[in-house]
């Protein structure tokens, strides 16, 4: 049976601050890791007044530091934002501060729109050169690079499990061909899950950090005590890819209770094609979903995306999860 993470984007609500907003993260991984998660990734999101993980090396930190053994991660760190050293360092100095206890998961994505970008005094074109920096990153980590003239302190000869994050079959691809894990971004890119996970398995070459494939799919999750609860907890998500898609920046929204007065219609088949890999309703419900989709998929772990404007609610949602994990195995 798959193993269960969380991905929390920490989202502050449009009635918190961003102090608050991280208390409730603090409260959410604290809580995960009593039921039985395996690991909490934050991600790096820019410009974004309802995302709180800009600062993803930190906010891993601060998760760390205030939970016990639940492996902490980046998924992802966007890698054309950034030299490889610098990486290198901050995720060295993490494992140096929380051993064995560190991912690192590496995108190709800006993370952000072109104005901000810019402002990161970064280019668009880094993404071509993903696959060299990652090698880049994996030299600053082996044990070898110590006689390199630039050795990464922290960083070398550190154990920090590298991940290939992806929506394409680019991604796929990379992770293949590097023989690492790769964790396939299905919570909101559907549409070549099945390509890439064919790509994936079949071209796999084991490395030293990866005997066989390991995959991850992200899928969105939200479960209450009846259908309609759950399907009203869920227009908090469905709300902010509208949001987005307007351009429009606000915090996360609290639920609504008829989201056709919220949306138009060109806006609604684009958030229920995104969101296609949602498992909204009651314990019962979900569990029947969530069963038909690990048949399917055969993933080695879920990462879940709960998008809860209650932090209690969502705490909740996942409490019931973890239940149904059990139960599947």
């Amino acid at each position: 049976m798959a193993n269960l993470s969380l991905l929390d984007l920490i989202f502050v609500n449009e009635d918190q601050s961003l102090k608050e907003a991280f208390d409730s993260a603090v409260k959410v991984a604290k809580a995960v890791e009593h039921f039985g998660f395996k690991r909490i990734w934050a991600a790096e999101h820019h410009n974004m007044p309802a995302i709180a993980s800009a600062a993803t090396s930190v906010v891993i930190s601060h998760l760390a530091a205030n939970t016990e053994k639940i492996r902490i991660g980046a998924g992802g760190i966007m890698l054309p934002n950034h030299s490889p050293l610098v990486i290198a360092e901050q995720f060295g100095t993490l494992e140096a501060l929380y051993p064995g206890r560190i991912d690192l998961g590496l995108g190709r994505a800006p993370g952000t729109d072109q104005k901000t970008v810019q402002a990161l005094r970064t280019d668009q074109k880094n993404s071509q050169n993903f696959p060299s920096d990652v090698q880049e990153l994996q030299r600053y980590f082996s044990k070898e690079s110590f006689e390199d003239p630039i050795v990464a302190t922290p960083g070398m000869g550190q154990d920090i499990p590298l991940w290939i994050l992806g929506s394409s079959t680019f991604g796929a691809q990379l992770a293949a061909h590097f023989g690492l894990p790769y964790a396939f971004a299905s919570h909101f890119a559907p549409d070549a899950i099945a390509d890439a996970l064919n790509f994936y398995r079949s071209d796999f070459r084991p490395s030293k950090q990866q005997v066989r494939p390991y995959v991850m799919l992200g899928v969105n999750i939200i479960i209450a005590d009846t259908d309609e609860q759950a399907q009203y907890l869920s227009t908090s998500q469905k709300q902010s890819f509208v949001n987005l898609r307007r351009g429009v920046k606000r915090k996360f929204q609290p639920p609504i209770e008829n989201m056709d007065e919220y949306w138009n219609e060109a806006e609604k088949q684009m958030a229920n094609h995104m969101l296609y890999f949602s498992f909204i309703g009651s314990k019962k419900t979900v569990k029947e979903k969530l069963s038909t989709f690990l048949t399917r998929y055969h993933p080695d772990e879920l990462m879940v995306v709960t998008s809860i404007f209650d932090v209690d609610k969502k705490i909740y949602s996942l409490k019931l999860l973890s239940e149904i994990m059990e139960e599947l195995k």
